[in-house]
């Protein structure tokens, strides 16, 4: 209990934004699942719904090389309060347009664009914040807490969402979200002090120069930069089946079945949350990555791809995901030991290009290949032919099909990044 007691002092700070903060991306999360199934229910395609994520990601990609310096020299608290203040009134511009009948596809791709811009600069400042008010010691159990909310939220989401989406509309949605806004937004400004960075040297730097020395800094720390080029590796197979999982469930089974599939997800990274957040540091972290990902990149994909039934496809879901947050949080612990802390901004700017660069290409290449080569190709096949046996007919088939070649794309980018030297040498 004395020790219990210890560590919520020591993390008292951290407790309050990691709360709050994950209850505004709740009401964010929930504003996204309602506008997915708005856009797939106007236009019916794949693409268009995909170019949603598209249109957040590549701002995010392109400027958050230079957002890190930016964020290194800048008051963290300031910059996620804009940051979070500029989320808010994107949100209310959809409101308006909802309510005044002129919301367009377009206007959600770029007041999206304009929200991953903004991201470029909350999301190191909010890392290297984390950092600031975690001691080390707890590093590997705040990284289990914030996936244990990640998990939170994606099991509620699909819940909320769907019950105000029947019961009201997307009205109610959007104002819980500006509500989960206001609570965070309080909180961090008047109960989260965070402390400044010392020995910070990065006043005098250019924003070019700053972003040079992050990206020096991976250069020189090979299996860092390794690792991730993995996980980029991992995002373009993981995006692709993002863009493809709502055009399957939503052609096949409808709303209720994605919300279904999402929160069986949500419940197998809750799992996963709590076993990274109780279990001791492992012998290889490297391994438990390894390990974790092929774990997921070897069954989902394949569930999805004959699957007939939701039960099954519900398996798929635990199988992939519940090793997900103990491979994230073996991650963070080992970015976080090997970046100072005065170079992190920079340091997970030029990370988030790198790792993320492949999440925008395989979102609009998912939508495509669903859209104009495999639902066509589909509706081609005879009904006792060997691949409708497999995959089905009808709409969603074609998705079943790239879901297969996205297992196997998975299963190799996990074998050739496993026989990785630089990777392994991390464990020294």
């Amino acid at each position: 209990m004395n020790s219990f007691k210890t560590s919520i002092k020591e993390l008292r700070s951290f407790l309050i934004l990691w709360l709050t903060q994950a209850f505004s991306a709740l009401g964010s999360s929930m504003t996204n699942f309602a506008l997915i199934i708005w856009s797939y229910q106007q236009h019916g395609s794949a693409l268009i719904t995909a170019l949603l994520s598209v249109c957040t990601y590549v701002p995010y990609v392109v400027m958050s090389i230079f957002a890190g310096a930016l964020s290194d020299k800048w008051n963290k608290k300031i910059t996620m309060l804009i940051s979070d203040s500029f989320a808010a009134l994107c949100t209310v511009a959809v409101l308006v347009l909802l309510k005044t009948g002129r919301l367009e596809i377009w206007h959600l791709y770029c007041l999206n664009a304009l929200n991953g811009l903004m991201n470029t600069i909350q999301q190191p400042a909010a890392d290297v914040t984390i950092s600031i008010l975690t001691p080390k010691k707890h590093y590997q159990k705040v990284s289990g807490m914030r996936s244990f909310s990640n998990s939170l939220i994606n099991i509620m989401t699909p819940i909320i969402a769907t019950a105000l989406l029947t019961l009201t509309s997307m009205d109610m949605i959007i104002a819980f979200d500006l509500l989960t806004f206001a609570v965070a937004f309080i909180s961090l400004l008047c109960f989260v002090k965070i402390p400044k960075v010392q020995h910070e040297n990065t006043q005098k730097e250019s924003v070019l120069q700053s972003a040079k020395n992050g990206l020096l800094f991976l250069k020189h720390n090979r299996g860092i930069l390794d690792l991730i080029l993995f996980l980029a590796a991992i995002n373009f197979t993981a995006s692709m089946f993002n863009a493809t999982l709502p055009a399957m469930l939503l052609s096949r089974d409808g709303e209720v079945a994605l919300g279904v599939i999402n929160t069986v997800t949500g419940i197998a990274m809750l799992v996963g949350s709590i076993f990274a957040s109780i279990l001791p540091a492992p012998k290889s972290r490297v391994r438990m990555i390894c390990n974790a990902l092929m774990l997921s990149m070897s069954t989902e994909n394949f569930f999805l791809a004959f699957g007939k039934s939701i039960q099954v496809l519900c398996i798929g879901a635990v199988l992939g995901w519940i090793a997900i947050p103990i491979m994230s949080s073996n991650m963070d612990v080992l970015f976080r030991n090997y970046i100072p802390i005065d170079m992190q901004g920079r340091v997970y700017s030029a990370r988030n290009t790198l790792q993320f660069f492949t999440i925008p290409i395989g979102y609009f290449l998912g939508g495509v290949l669903v859209d104009k080569v495999f639902e066509p190709f589909m509706a081609l096949q005879q009904p006792g032919g060997i691949l409708a046996i497999a995959f089905g007919i009808g709409k969603g088939s074609g998705a079943a099909f790239l879901f297969f070649i996205l297992g196997i794309v998975g299963v190799l980018t996990c074998l050739i990044f496993r026989k990785n030297r630089y990777i392994w040498q991390l464990e020294k």
